[in-house]
């Protein structure tokens, strides 16, 4: 059986250093429990060092919301892999739909990305997902197969290996929308026998995938509970310590 891993993306919050100390504190004790899941957060660059230093000796990882592919240069504005590295950072988020929908990203740019953040040995989290138009269009899988083909093209199964993929549906991330259990699974299962088709089977089985879109306590557990969903990629839930590890228990009482 594959693993359960629970990351949070903190996006573009909180507001001020000592609302971040406060929860990281408060996710200290809440977390301390819970061995047998994975567990990452992922805040803003500024706060990458405060964070990691207040998760250090936890089984808290910390990861990064985005990071740029080339190492140095006159680049302003942005971060690369090895100042992440540096940082103290485990994973990066690659390709998150509000990168894709504000900020240009392309599956190219997600390649690029991807392939930085694996020569600086940090693990990416791969986000991927349709648009509510693409999916009652009936277009939702032929777009996650260009995401993924594209965004994928090129790396060796040693490298897609340290690869996390989150399936993220578009229209139900921040709007308290959530695809049914049925509807997440019937996706994984797709990704990964996608994975499968374009790297091996042993790859695909051991990867993974994790469903991002409203997850909360509430609906954690029927999530979860499904064969191919290998935990969340968490946004709104994960700025509160309560429904942070709420979603973290639902997963450590499935493994």
């Amino acid at each position: 059986m594959r693993t359960k891993f629970i990351a949070g993306n903190w996006k573009l919050n909180p507001v001020d250093g000592q609302q971040a100390r406060d929860l990281c504190r408060q996710l200290k004790a809440r977390l301390a429990p819970f061995s047998k899941t994975m567990i990452a957060v992922c805040p803003p660059f500024v706060g990458l060092g405060m964070v990691n230093e207040a998760f250090r000796d936890t089984n808290i990882a910390v990861g990064a919301q985005n990071l740029y592919w080339e190492e140095t240069g006159a680049f302003t504005g942005e971060i690369s892999a090895p100042m992440i590295k540096s940082a103290g950072c485990t994973y990066v988020i690659i390709g998150h739909s509000e990168r894709r929908q504000y900020f240009g990203e392309t599956n190219e740019t997600v390649r690029l990305r991807t392939q930085a953040a694996l020569k600086a040995d940090l693990l990416p989290i791969v986000c991927v997902g349709e648009t509510l138009n693409e999916r009652e269009s009936g277009v939702l899988k032929e777009v996650v197969s260009e995401q993924i083909r594209e965004g994928l093209r090129g790396f060796s199964e040693a490298e897609i290996s340290k690869v996390v993929v989150a399936y993220e549906p578009v229209w139900a991330i921040g709007t308290g929308k959530t695809a049914s259990p049925a509807q997440a699974q019937e996706m994984h299962q797709y990704i990964r026998e996608l994975l499968a088709e374009v790297f091996s089977q042993s790859i695909a089985d051991k990867m993974l995938i994790l469903y991002g879109g409203s997850v909360k306590p509430e609906n954690a557990t029927d999530l979860l509970s499904q064969a191919d969903i290998d935990g969340a990629l968490v946004g709104g839930a994960s700025l509160k310590a309560d429904s942070f590890a709420g979603i973290v228990s639902s997963a450590e009482e499935l493994i």
